[in-house]
C-alpha cells in the first residue's frame, strides 16, 4: 500500500463576499468586500505567514506553504 504525503498546506482562504459559497472550512476564511481589499489582505498575510498567495481567479485567494 502506498503512503500519501502532503506537499503543502493551505494556511488561509481570502474570498470575496459574493463568492463565499465556494469555500468551506479546513482553514481560516477571510471574507472581504472588494478585489482591492482582497489583494491587500493576501499580500499582508503572505508576509506574516511566510506563505505564497495564489489567485484562483474565481473570487478566491489561497495562502499556502510549500
Amino acid at each position: 500500500m502506498s503512503e500519501v504525503s502532503s506537499i503543502g498546506d493551505i494556511l488561509a482562504v481570502i474570498v470575496l463576499e459574493e463568492a463565499k459559497s465556494k469555500v468551506a472550512g479546513g482553514a481560516p476564511i477571510f471574507i472581504v468586500w472588494d478585489r482591492e481589499e482582497q489583494e491587500k489582505l493576501a499580500l499582508l498575510l503572505s508576509r506574516i505567514l511566510k506563505a505564497m498567495a495564489h489567485d484562483l481567479e474565481n473570487g478566491v485567494f489561497i495562502l499556502t506553504r510549500h
